[in-house]
């Protein structure tokens, strides 16, 4: 039996994920890969980082995903005056009860929409660090959890235009894939211009899952099998990234665990049970690639970079 058949929704229907595929790939025209890339990093319990030019569905994508998987929605716009408080929240006294009461901040949401991040300084980018890597914020000398299911979708400008704060490597290894939509091809195009956008049609996307479940979900993506040669595979992927001239530095152990878990969600939304080669080469380009550094140049790693890479191991 598949994994897959143990969150159908009743006898004889699509799984849950593929109907949530294909109906976000009926918002988002022609990028059925960059939206399974983005559920395959919910799965894997990772965070998302899209970055591309202003219009090309970014926010959509975010919108239509929260709808579909029931997730409690937030939107944070970064600007450049923005501070941490404004994401994490702050305290108030309330005079008439002599008491200090907390006041959530947009952060404390299942799936949390950080638009144009890098137009927001390094401080306030920060604020987000120990969400993603923890699942919680310490406000005022007090942890306080975040809602589970917890899903950060970042959204940042190319670093080439005005008012941009380029994100650290810290703040990048936060995210498990980074991705860009691009512009449609030529027949996506003429549906989206015939159509008059889709914006409006995620508001009415109906939820297909309910989010919490996903945490029992996420736990059996973990539990995929990854034999001994799909590991040694990985790892002569990683050692390869720390000898090619053509970066400046390697991939890290984290970025290899950060690989394995993206292939078997990857290997998961298949329907298998254990993990292939062709799972790792899938999603190496969304892990990969932000957190490598070109050689050449002062911008990260391209695809092109990761697919000489790919060609250059053999497959066990």
């Amino acid at each position: 039996m598949m994994l897959k058949s143990k969150i159908s929704v009743h006898s004889g229907s699509p799984q849950p994920f593929d109907q949530i595929l294909q109906q976000a790939g009926q918002i988002i025209f022609g990028k059925s890969t960059e939206i399974r890339l983005a559920v395959a990093c919910l799965l894997a319990n990772g965070h998302l980082l899209i970055e591309d030019l202003p219009g090309m569905g970014k926010t959509t994508l975010a919108h239509a995903l929260a709808r579909l998987l029931g997730m409690e929605f937030s939107r944070i716009q970064f600007t450049s005056d923005l501070l941490p408080a404004d994401i994490t929240g702050v305290s108030i006294f309330e005079r008439d009860r002599s008491e200090f009461r907390f006041l959530p901040g947009p952060i404390f949401a299942q799936l949390v929409l950080a638009d144009e991040i890098n137009r927001a300084t390094p401080k306030t980018q920060s604020a987000l660090l120990e969400a993603m890597e923890e699942g919680q914020v310490t406000v005022e000398g007090i942890t306080r959890p975040l809602p589970r299911p917890f899903f950060v979708i970042a959204t940042q400008n190319p670093a080439h235009q005005i008012g941009t704060f380029p994100l650290p490597e810290s703040q990048l290894d936060r995210f498990l894939m980074r991705i860009a939509l691009g512009y449609p091809d030529r027949t996506a195009e003429r549906e989206l211009l015939a159509s008059g956008g889709r914006r409006s049609r995620a508001d009415e996307l109906h939820r297909l899952i309910s989010p919490e479940a996903l945490p029992a979900i996420q736990q059996e993506v973990a539990a995929i099998h990854a034999a001994a040669p799909l590991i040694d595979y990985v790892q002569a992927l990683l050692d390869a990234t720390r000898h090619n001239p053509a970066f400046q530095h390697g991939l890290s152990p984290r970025a290899g665990l950060a690989l394995l878990s993206a292939a078997r969600a990857w290997a998961w939304l298949d329907g298998r049970e254990m993990v292939i080669p062709d799972d790792v080469q899938a999603v190496l380009p969304a892990v990969a690639c932000h957190r490598l550094k070109a050689a050449r140049t002062a911008g990260n790693a391209q695809i092109e970079d990761i697919t000489q890479l790919i060609h250059s191991i053999a497959i066990p």
